[in-house]
């Protein structure tokens, strides 16, 4: 058994190693170029059937995933055959109807201004999260707050709360969505974390933000 373990251990190791570099996704007639942030690694390498059913289920089907990213700790576990955390995890996706279009700036802020008023309000200004997400029905997306608005990104931050069973607490989860404008292409990020306390909440914004940049950084050359 401890010799299986090593092997698996050095397969996981190995496997973080050839997925931690960016790598192209042919959108239409332009190659996006991808990573996923510092701690996180891209799963399509691993054809996993229920990874992929994650990735399809935080997207509307008329979108194509085209990284899902978990924690390299969940990589190690998957390649170990040992249960996933999946406390913390992130897509990007692109819509299928729009692959071959070209997205001007002028279009980009109208997808923008069309995304903002899908989404609702905020609430006010330092509001307590999680009194705003238990004021909600459990389950409900409460959008919580602005984290950009340029010409070329916008993202916002949501919340979820699912309803504690019996003896149990409720359990929160935070997300952004961003949409970046990338050699032409509108792309959808998703960020999604479990919310404990401030920590999570300084971690979400702080990925968002990195990844934003990294994204419009890979893309620029």
């Amino acid at each position: 058994m401890a010799l299986v373990r090593f092997f698996a251990a050095l397969i996981a190791a190995l496997s973080l190693n050839c997925v931690a570099a960016p790598f192209a996704v042919q959108v239409g007639d332009v190659r996006i170029a991808l990573d996923a942030p510092l701690g996180f690694a891209d799963t399509s390498f691993t054809g996993s059937p229920r990874l992929q059913e994650l990735a399809e289920s935080i997207t509307p089907p008329s979108n194509r995933v085209m990284l899902f990213a978990i924690s390299d700790a969940d990589l190690r576990r998957f390649t170990q055959g040992d249960q996933l955390e999946l406390r913390r995890y992130m897509a990007a996706v692109t819509s299928r109807a729009m692959e071959r279009e070209r997205v001007s700036p002028s279009a980009f802020k109208t997808l923008s201004g069309d995304l903002q008023r899908e989404l609702g309000q905020l609430p006010a200004p330092g509001a307590d999260y999680q009194k705003v997400l238990e004021s909600r029905p459990a389950g409900a997306v409460s959008l919580l707050a602005e984290l950009r608005n340029h010409p070329d990104a916008i993202s916002v931050l949501q919340g979820t709360r699912s309803k504690g069973r019996l003896f149990e607490r409720s359990k929160y989860m935070l997300s952004s969505t961003s949409l970046v404008l990338l050699r032409g292409k509108a792309v959808s990020l998703s960020v999604i974390t479990q919310y404990d306390d401030a920590g999570d909440l300084e971690w979400i914004r702080l990925t968002t933000a990195r990844w934003i940049d990294e994204l419009k950084r890979l893309n620029s050359r």
